[in-house]
């Protein structure tokens, strides 16, 4: 996705990256916008893919205290700006990790069968609503079975190095994106003269049509 990447085409189709980890908490509150965003750009020419940024590595380290303290701030100011619902039981129910890489796993898993969105859906919804611990490969399991995947298929997957290594190579490309945290949008298309380029979209967490017309702008 470097522009190393792009190929020369005076036909491109122009291509929305929505850039985002299942377990960040503000790409749960930017999901309502983001899900009307998307609705209007069908039929448009654009197409959305969606890229993982990958929030936080493999650990299985309790999280420290400092660090609960603060998601669970940083859970409150979402829901005072945004309204978004949180299920603070969470932090009594489980044992939270710093650790987003097998979430992110499941969804390329998922990306594979179409059903990328539905296991977002899935996990946030598991996560902030249910007080479950996605970083848990058994909670990413029965989400997986959830929304129609085979299960033994799916554990065997969840602990492939191959599946591992498309995750880091995905992450790898996406941090050459201009992008300054999750969720982001970048769009890849041709510039006044032309020629391939790649732009950061503004996002607004509360109205879609603002990035809506600067992507069609750039279009």
């Amino acid at each position: 996705m470097t522009l190393t990447h792009i190929h020369t085409n005076q036909h491109i189709q122009p291509i929305l990256y929505y850039v985002y980890d299942p377990m960040c908490s503000w790409c749960w509150g930017y999901a309502p916008t983001w899900h009307k965003l998307k609705a209007a750009l069908e039929g448009s020419g654009v197409m959305v893919k969606y890229q993982l940024g990958g929030l936080a590595a493999d650990s299985n380290e309790p999280m420290p205290l400092e660090m609960q303290d603060f998601l669970q701030q940083t859970w409150r100011n979402i829901s005072d700006q945004l309204g978004t619902p949180f299920n603070d039981d969470f932090w009594q129910l489980c044992q939270p990790r710093r650790s987003t890489y097998p979430a992110c796993r499941a969804a390329l898993i998922a990306r594979e069968m179409g059903l990328e969105q539905q296991m977002i859906q899935g996990i946030q919804t598991a996560y902030y609503l249910e007080a479950k611990n996605p970083s848990n490969v058994d909670t990413l399991i029965t989400i997986a079975t959830d929304i129609g995947l085979n299960r033994t298929i799916f554990t065997e997957q969840m602990h492939c190095v191959q599946l591992n290594q498309r995750l880091m190579d995905e992450i790898d490309r996406v941090r050459q994106l201009p992008i300054n945290g999750f969720p982001s949008l970048v769009l890849k298309h041709l510039d006044s003269n032309r020629s391939d380029t790649i732009s950061p979209i503004k996002l607004d967490y509360l109205h879609w049509q603002n990035s809506h017309q600067q992507i069609i702008n750039l279009c």
